[in-house]
């Protein structure tokens, strides 16, 4: 499941000009706790709020 996790992830993130590996690293940086299981149920069903993660972590 984490590749199905991931994978869906850095489709979101691609949307937004970054990498998968960017987007966590700058989400650990800011002490963002949210789990791969969160992130990709928000870049799947709830675009908005994935786009509102983003923007924290830019």
């Amino acid at each position: 499941m984490r590749g199905l996790w991931i994978q869906r992830i850095n489709a979101g993130v691609r949307q937004h000009d970054m990498s998968y590996s960017e987007f966590i690293g700058k989400l650990n940086k800011k002490g963002l706790k949210l789990n791969r299981k969160v992130l990709a149920d928000l870049a799947m069903n709830h675009p908005e709020a994935f786009t509102a993660v983003i923007n924290q972590v830019k």
